[in-house]
Order: C-alpha cells, then sequence, then structure tokens
C-alpha cells in the first residue's frame, strides 16, 4: 500500500467528544500509513451550507488524488445515498444532501457511485446514527490505499447527484445584490458577491441606512468600525476592525447585502 493518497476530514462533530478520533482509528486500522489532515470539526451542526462552504475553498489547496470526506449529515440512516465522486483533480466522500454543491458546479465529474458494496464498510449493517464511522471513514481508507473507484459501489448518474439552490449576485440599477453565504468565527460576514465585481473600482456595502466603506485592509478604518473588502477566499465580506461583524451589525445567513459600485 506504499501508493496512498492523502485524506481529509470535515464534520460538525465538534472536538468534545470522540467522532473525530474513532474515524481516524478506522481509517488506521485500515491503513496505518494514510496520512489525515483535518479541514474543520467545527462547522455549526446540520449546516450543510457551512460545509460545502468551506470544502469548497479548502480543496484547491491539496494534491491531486487527495480523498476528501464530508460529514455534515442529518438525514442519516434515512433515504438519501451514500456516495463517492470522483472529479477531474480528486474525490470526495460522504453523503448525497448538498455538501458537495460548490465542487460540483465547479468542476467536471469523471464518474460517481453509491456506496452499495458492503465488503468496503466497517460492517455490513453500520449504525443508523454514525455513517462516518462505518461507511464513509473505511470507504475512503480503501480508496486512498488504491482500490479502484468503480469497485466501490454501483454507478449513479452525475446529474442526480443533490446540489443546494445557490444564488448568484444580482446587477441592479447602483451594483450588485447578494447575499450572506457564510460566518467565519471571527464574525466576518462572507457574501456570494465574487472579488472580481469590484476589482479596480471605488465601492461600499449598503446597509440600511448605514454605509461600509470599501477597503483593501482592515487598516484602512479605525479600530470598531466596519469594513468591507475581498477576503483570502475571493469572496467580499464585511468585517469590523478587531471586532465581530455578525454580532455587532445583526447581519445573519442568507441576509441580503447591497454592492454600490461608484460612477467611473
Amino acid at each position: 500500500m506504499s501508493d496512498t493518497h492523502l485524506i481529509t476530514l470535515l464534520s460538525d462533530f465538534g472536538l468534545s467528544d470522540v467522532y473525530v478520533g474513532v474515524m481516524k482509528g478506522v481509517i488506521a486500522q485500515i491503513n496505518p500509513a494514510l496520512k489525515i489532515i483535518d479541514l474543520t470539526h467545527q462547522i455549526p451542526p446540520q449546516n450543510i451550507a457551512a460545509a460545502q462552504f468551506n470544502l469548497l475553498n479548502a480543496y484547491p489547496y491539496f494534491p491531486t488524488g487527495t480523498v476528501h470526506v464530508g460529514v455534515v449529515d442529518p438525514g442519516v440512516g434515512g433515504a438519501r445515498r451514500s456516495i463517492a465522486i470522483q472529479l477531474e483533480d480528486g474525490f470526495l466522500v460522504g453523503p448525497d444532501n448538498g455538501i458537495f454543491t460548490g465542487l460540483l458546479l465547479q468542476k467536471t465529474v469523471l464518474q460517481a457511485v453509491e456506496l452499495t458494496h458492503t465488503e468496503y464498510w466497517r460492517v455490513r449493517q453500520p449504525s443508523n446514527t454514525f455513517h462516518g464511522r462505518d461507511i464513509f471513514a473505511p470507504v475512503a481508507a480503501h480508496l486512498a490505499s488504491g482500490v479502484p473507484f468503480g469497485q466501490l459501489g454501483q454507478p449513479i448518474d452525475p446529474t442526480t447527484l443533490v446540489k443546494l439552490s445557490i444564488a448568484d449576485p444580482t446587477p441592479n440599477a447602483t451594483g450588485y445584490l447578494g447575499h450572506v453565504q457564510y460566518i467565519d468565527r471571527f464574525g466576518n460576514v462572507i457574501t456570494n458577491i465574487p472579488g472580481k465585481i469590484v476589482e479596480n473600482k471605488k465601492w461600499a456595502i449598503a446597509l440600511g441606512r448605514h454605509t461600509i466603506p470599501g477597503c483593501r485592509t482592515y487598516s484602512e478604518v479605525s479600530a470598531s468600525k466596519p469594513l468591507a473588502l475581498v477576503g483570502s477566499h475571493g469572496w467580499v465580506e464585511i468585517a469590523v476592525n478587531g471586532g465581530d461583524a455578525h454580532f455587532q451589525l445583526r447581519l445573519n445567513w442568507n441576509a441580503p447585502v447591497q454592492v454600490v459600485l461608484s460612477p467611473d
């Protein structure tokens, strides 16, 4: 098993319980030589949209052939499919519930399977509440260890894979109207408005009666003052210099955000 791939793990399990460690133990039982990287286990519970956002933004920084396991799975044990997806440059393993939406919209799917071949599960009768342990972790370990992708299950039509409804920002008379798609642990409010829309332009965020200036860095405003800028992920975000924009501005998930572009 010398020709192995990297595995990443993303979940909403947190770190207070043993769930993450157990998944790693299952992988190690199959192939202790595999390298595992934790993307995050602090996704808000059952928040599939947050999971897909984080996975989408982490994916480009890993080697070709990496196996990415995503387990934010409020439908575990129900009718949703357990799947694996082969992209042009990596693999995805997890529930078919929209967790892979961003990557499915950006990448070419070479093939997809429903994980029906129980010889690659930990047990043939998995827990109804912990598919991360009994299906996804062992499948990822086998895949990363060289098991051919097609052996993992029955082929499925990639067009049937579940995708979240993610609206694009829409142009209007003053700029673009988008919405909040993610809030990070610093309270930075990340919109679905691509940074290229404001590139080389003078711009601001209109928030009620307030105008938040578009900046390049946090230091362009005084401490505790709000600003907007393009984050490292490439999206327009709203922040507070040294503070928490989510708390201070009372901006929540899916809230509308108006980018105002100044005339040239």
